[in-house]
């Protein structure tokens, strides 16, 4: 148990206060483009996503954006990223990197319909829809990656971040949770 209270210690300390470099931003803005050249498409097609600017004044447009940032990005990458996954720095094999990566995954997609259970009900349809689902697991292979490149937080919460914007600002998302 102490050991595994030290690896969450060492994650949470390295993961918040590494500082990604110019590398791993360029990379995390390659993965949102893939992640977008992907999700576009899919989500256009299949009608589940439309260009609809979030009903309601500014203020209600920003309060949107900032929990975006400190419900999606922040406690979600905190959990299914840092807490979850080895940290680059320590001694693991690639199986076993890639073993709790997909564990991970898992976990993260269910989590969301699980959410509608327990603290937001109002999303069920949302949440429990298959191209949600599909576009969840995306970022979420999107958001593991970019940490394991950078070894921080950062990237992986402006990925999530700023996808969970778009999409709530505008894409639709947010008139189907808020209205």
């Amino acid at each position: 148990m102490q050991k595994y209270i030290q690896a969450i210690a060492h994650r949470l300390k390295v993961g918040f206060s590494t500082i990604p470099s110019f590398a791993d931003w360029l990379y995390a803005v390659v993965l949102l483009s893939i992640y977008a050249a992907i999700s576009l498409p899919i989500g256009f097609l299949s009608d589940w996503l439309h260009f609809q600017i979030v009903s309601g004044s500014w203020t209600k447009i920003t309060g949107v954006i900032m929990r975006a940032f400190f419900v999606s990005g922040i406690s979600e990458e905190l959990i299914f990223r840092v807490l979850l996954l080895p940290h680059p720095t320590e001694n693991i094999s690639f199986k076993t990197k890639w073993l709790w990566g997909s564990l991970g995954l898992l976990i993260f997609i269910i989590y969301h319909p699980l959410q509608t259970i327990t603290t937001f009900p109002a999303a069920f349809a949302t949440f429990n829809h298959p191209v949600f689902l599909l576009l969840a697991a995306f970022l979420g292979i999107v958001c593991t990656l970019t940490y394991w490149r950078s070894g921080s937080i950062w990237t992986a919460i402006f990925i999530h971040w700023i996808i969970v914007s778009v999409w709530l600002v505008l894409l639709g998302g947010g008139d189907r949770l808020f209205s």
